[in-house]
């Protein structure tokens, strides 16, 4: 059970961050979702609903989405996921169920910074920024590395780029957490590869880290960011061991960098995966609690018809 001592509904950021500041153990409400998990007591909640956050909007250079739009706005917004090719709406349609995501905020998944995230590691490959309150614009990769601070997050920046991009995912079962996932986008000359859930926070490898410099990468190419990916940190959990999530890891970002790319994955390369993912057959630490199967493509004209 989710207990406050006091609530309080500013009108505006400023108010709220003011808020922040002078109440000790204050906490900043998103959806809800998380915090209400379990038995919690917080002193003073800051529910930010008045504040006029809840928006989508698009001009030429970017879009802008409040820190308080519902998952699901963003996810069925068209324009929006035409011009990111669709990564978001990928890995948020698979996230718990249709009355969560119409509650679950865009800041408050991604202020959260949750290893599991699939808002934050979608995003984070696209050329994206978060705006604060006090601290004002930060980059995506770089809040996700930062600490956490008191401040009020407003609204998220997702600059028009000439993507191309893909996500990829592995869950145990549909609307469970990812086991790992992943995003890959080309923009700006380079390739931009997330990999979230590891379990750790989603973490940003692009350009030179990667190894892999052209629109339609080569063999060695492809070959340098699956070593790139696996020499991140992985760890175990209830999903998965580390050993199985880093295989995991490098299988998706190279089939994510093809679909992105439009290109498909070298023969020698999906013959390695095949003879790799052998050593887990049977090894009860790769994945304690069953086996892993990746998300289903999105199906949008059934989805269309049935909304």
């Amino acid at each position: 059970m989710l207990k406050f001592a006091k609530r309080l509904v500013p009108a505006t950021t400023a108010e709220a961050h003011e808020m922040l500041l002078a109440n000790r153990g204050a906490r900043v409400l998103g959806g809800g979702l998380w915090l209400r998990q379990g038995r919690r007591a917080i002193a003073c909640a800051i529910d930010l609903s008045a504040c006029g956050l809840d928006y989508i909007e698009e001009s030429d250079d970017a879009f802008v989405v409040g820190a308080m739009t519902p998952l699901a706005d963003l996810e069925h917004d068209a324009a929006f996921n035409s011009a990111t090719c669709g990564v978001f709406e990928h890995a948020v349609h698979d996230i718990v169920g249709v009355q969560f995501r119409n509650l679950a905020t865009v800041g408050g998944s991604l202020y959260g910074r949750f290893g599991f995230s699939d808002v934050l590691t979608a995003l984070m490959a696209l050329d994206a920024g978060v705006k604060f309150t006090g601290a004002g614009r930060i980059d995506l990769s770089t809040f996700a590395a930062s600490p956490y601070e008191r401040d009020v997050l407003e609204h998220l920046v997702v600059h028009r780029r000439p993507y191309k991009a893909a996500y990829g995912c592995l869950r145990r079962q549909a609307t469970d957490f990812p086991v790992v996932n992943v995003c890959a986008a080309w923009w700006g000359d380079a390739w931009h590869v997330s990999v979230g859930a590891r379990p750790l926070r989603a973490r940003l490898l692009a350009d030179e880290e990667l190894g892999c410099g052209t629109p339609k990468p080569s063999r060695e190419e492809l070959s340098c960011a699956l070593e790139a990916v696996r020499s991140l940190d992985y760890g175990t959990n209830y999903l998965a061991g580390a050993a199985y999530r880093r295989h995991l890891a490098g299988v998706l970002a190279v089939r994510a960098i093809c679909e992105a790319a439009g290109i498909e994955v070298p023969p020698s390369l999906e013959e390695r995966f095949e003879l790799e993912a052998r050593a887990f057959e049977g090894d009860a630490a790769a994945s304690p609690s069953g086996s892993c199967v990746p998300t289903a493509p999105i199906d949008s004209a059934a989805k269309e018809a049935a909304r």
